[in-house]
């Protein structure tokens, strides 16, 4: 199987633009105006995770979305019946499964799948049938890859978190082991036929040892860019991390 030549695409998560509107109870800044922004940056796709508790984007946020954007909407959500209802109200291009706990301050790991193979197999199978393509935010461990493979889903989008964390920390040997073992990863993932994505935590100086693996397609990356944006500007902030990316792909 060939590799991955094309473009590669990169979906902007605004859940923090959300974040900053939600500490103030106010309707600015507007996730809505953020998305365009982003589309008109350089982003191929805007990601948005609807929590069960709402801390950051909301039902009315992806109503709003749907309506108005001219890019694919990648839906982040939990494997619940109220999530699913969600998405299959709305149709969006993607819907990205992730593992979610109340407690957490961001999402922590992959998704648990082989332990919920059967459940997750027949939560998926009415969202592809409705025409969504199914991603399953998962780590980089081939039993995983594997079960996200079996029950069906098109697309796998590998957690960079600890590889992220590992370089901010200095721990370069340990950033160097877990960037090998998501490129090792990357390629079994592409050889069963997966779709690969990447993302958590990515960041100007760790973006471009993920962007140049040959076999990942698309590239989601929020919290740095909405950070960034306060000292730059959102649309420069995006159109430096489309720059690194399309120099490492080059």
């Amino acid at each position: 199987m060939t590799t991955y030549a094309g473009r590669l695409r990169l979906g902007v998560n605004i859940d923090h633009v959300a974040t900053v509107r939600n500490a103030r109870g106010s309707a600015y800044p507007c996730p809505l105006r953020a998305a365009k922004i982003a589309e008109e940056a350089g982003a191929d796709g805007i990601t948005a995770h609807l929590r069960e508790d709402r801390r950051h984007i909301s039902d009315a946020d992806i109503d709003g979305l749907m309506e108005t954007l001219s890019v694919p909407l990648n839906f982040e959500m939990a494997a619940t019946d109220e999530m699913q209802a969600i998405a299959l109200r709305h149709k969006p291009h993607a819907v990205c499964i992730v593992p979610e706990k109340r407690e957490e301050r961001t999402t922590e790991g992959g998704l648990e799948v082989a332990r919920e193979e059967n459940r997750l197999a027949h939560f998926i199978a009415p969202l592809r049938e409705a025409g969504c393509r199914v991603s399953i935010f998962i780590a980089p461990d081939k039993p995983q890859i594997e079960a996200a493979h079996r029950i069906g889903a098109q697309v796998i989008e590998l957690h960079t978190g600890a590889y992220c964390d590992f370089h901010s920390e200095g721990k370069f040997a340990e950033r160097d082991a877990e960037l090998e073992r998501l490129r090792d990863m990357a390629a079994f993932a592409h050889s069963l036929g997966l779709e690969v994505h990447a993302g958590h935590g990515l960041t100007y100086e760790t973006v471009k040892p993920i962007a140049a693996f040959p076999e990942v397609v698309e590239l989601n990356i929020g919290h740095f860019l909405i950070g960034e944006a306060i000292f730059l500007g959102l649309g420069p902030a995006i159109a430096e991390m489309r720059r690194l990316m399309d120099e490492a792909r080059a």
